[in-house]
């Protein structure tokens, strides 16, 4: 494709994003930016969290993934589906019991302040981490493929790329993005489908003979259950899959946002069922995705890039047809940019309310705070995106896992204490607790093998999140016998 016909697509993109935008924020008050006056039909959301959960991270880094894991991916994805069903029936129920607008407020009401706003930080830097990483694959697709030629500088790239995040969630928030997801979500299923279809057909494959050829190729296998000391082992994968989702979907203001825009607690359950269930015949297509490019390029002789961020991009681009990159393009906006607008917002209402305190009772002062918290943390996503550029060195996925154990682990603590023990803790500690707990970690993970013997990976959260518990016990509160 040409970088005219690309920015022909990007407009014609975004011209659909704003048209939503406009029938969904009319007059759309706090209350519809926050939680979307709690009328968001329950199908929708599941279906629009698919493509916010997988992300342009899952679309480039998955299927680049495939070289060096293989299917051993699924095992934590088998692993989210048990963390689902936590997030379900225990976190669903206390956050609409407590009627909460953000779910760091329960750690106002069951530890204090300190720890309520500690808890809010925490979410608002692993947030701000993780839509940059998924904005910056998104930018330097777009970076490659078109401002290059025109000499545009990556720093404009994003600038753009961000402007126009901000065009259609500023006014309906969380209203809006309900419904932009789920197109996205469509439009980023259709276009790994199509892709699979159209690669297949270069290989003169079918459906059958494909999965043959996947199933007795180098990158078929899916579990891992004799080597303890890998990365891949199967227990290893799946709690640490369960625990993300508990973190990255339960404990996150941006994912629960959506769930507490539904009408109520049975409908925000089904939601949360059903788009669980459906991220597993989601992944897989991505790692088939993966496994049929790298298959692709051994059959004409292309030379496997050596990062596999890099494989999707090169292939849809380079060597599979104008098609091909036009879906890769259209299915590569449509992941990053539902998972990032949810973003934004999740950012703007977690630092409109917890961090500034705003009163949502008073409806002009509330919306003049979330306006500027709107434009300050697009802000800020564009700065991060700049220094991730200039620092990366590794899968994206890879990374935004190993910062998620560090970041999230805290959360996964406070709320473990808050919801399973009766303890009270002395709230003015609780931030040395939560920085101890990640430093800690790091120490671990930089030593694991000569202590343990095995490479400490993904299950760092966990660790991290015990730690925390840990700390919580140590300094809380002795209580007085009457």
């Amino acid at each position: 494709m040409s970088p005219l016909n690309i920015i022909f697509v990007v407009v014609g993109y975004f011209s659909l994003l704003l048209c939503i935008s406009y029938f969904t924020g009319r007059k759309a008050d706090n209350q519809a930016f926050f939680l979307g006056n709690k009328q968001s039909p329950w199908y929708v959301v599941a279906f629009g969290m698919i493509g916010a959960s997988l992300s342009g991270v899952t679309f480039i880094s998955v299927p680049g993934w495939v070289k060096s894991t293989e299917f051993s991916y699924m095992q934590m994805v088998l692993g989210y589906m048990l963390g689902y069903i936590v997030v379900a029936n225990i976190l669903l129920p206390l956050y609409y019991r407590l009627n909460l607008t953000s779910i760091y407020t329960y750690l106002d009401q069951r530890f204090g302040r300190v720890s309520y706003k500690t808890g809010a930080s925490f979410f608002l830097l692993s947030r701000t981490i993780g839509a940059s990483f998924r904005l910056f694959l998104m930018a330097n697709v777009l970076q490659i493929t078109v401002f290059d030629a025109w000499h545009v500088p990556f720093a404009l790239t994003v600038l753009l790329t961000i402007l126009l995040i901000w065009l259609y969630t500023f006014k309906g928030g969380i209203k809006t993005i309900i419904w932009t997801d789920s197109l996205q979500t469509l439009f980023m299923l259709l276009s790994v489908g199509i892709s699979i279809y159209l690669i297949m057909d270069k290989l003169d494959l079918n459906v059958s003979s494909a999965l043959s050829s996947i199933r007795d190729s180098d990158y078929g296998k899916v579990f891992e259950f004799k080597d303890w000391a890998s990365k891949q082992h199967f227990l290893k994968q799946f709690f640490t899959g369960a625990f993300i989702t508990i973190v990255m979907t339960g404990l996150d203001q941006d994912m629960m946002q959506k769930n507490l825009s539904c009408k109520n607690l049975g409908e925000a359950k089904k939601n949360m069922y059903w788009y669980g269930f459906a991220f597993i015949p989601a992944n897989l297509l991505f790692l088939m995705l993966g496994a049929l490019l790298l298959l692709f390029a051994q059959h004409q002789g292309i030379a496997i890039p050596e990062r596999g961020d890099d494989l999707f991009p090169m292939l849809a681009t380079q060597h599979l047809g104008p098609v091909v990159g036009l879906f890769f393009l259209v299915g590569l906006m449509a992941a990053a940019y539902s998972s990032a607008d949810s973003a934004l917002t999740s950012l703007t209402t977690s630092f409109t309310v917890d961090i500034l305190g705003a009163d949502e009772n008073d409806e002009v002062k509330t919306k003049k705070l979330r306006g500027r918290s709107h434009l300050l943390f697009s802000f800020i996503l564009l700065l991060v995106i700049l220094i991730f550029r200039a620092i990366n060195d590794e899968s994206v996925i890879s990374a935004i896992f190993t910062v998620a154990g560090y970041t999230y682990g805290p959360l996964l603590g406070l709320y473990a204490s808050g919801l399973f023990t009766s303890i009270q803790v002395k709230d003015k500690w609780v931030p040395l607790v939560t920085l101890l707990a990640p430093i800690l970690c790091y120490i671990f993970s930089q030593n694991s093998m000569d202590w343990f013997g095995f490479n400490l990976g993904f299950e760092l959260l966990m660790l991290n999140g015990l730690l925390t518990f840990i700390g919580l016990l140590v300094i809380r509160r002795k209580t007085v016998k009457g």
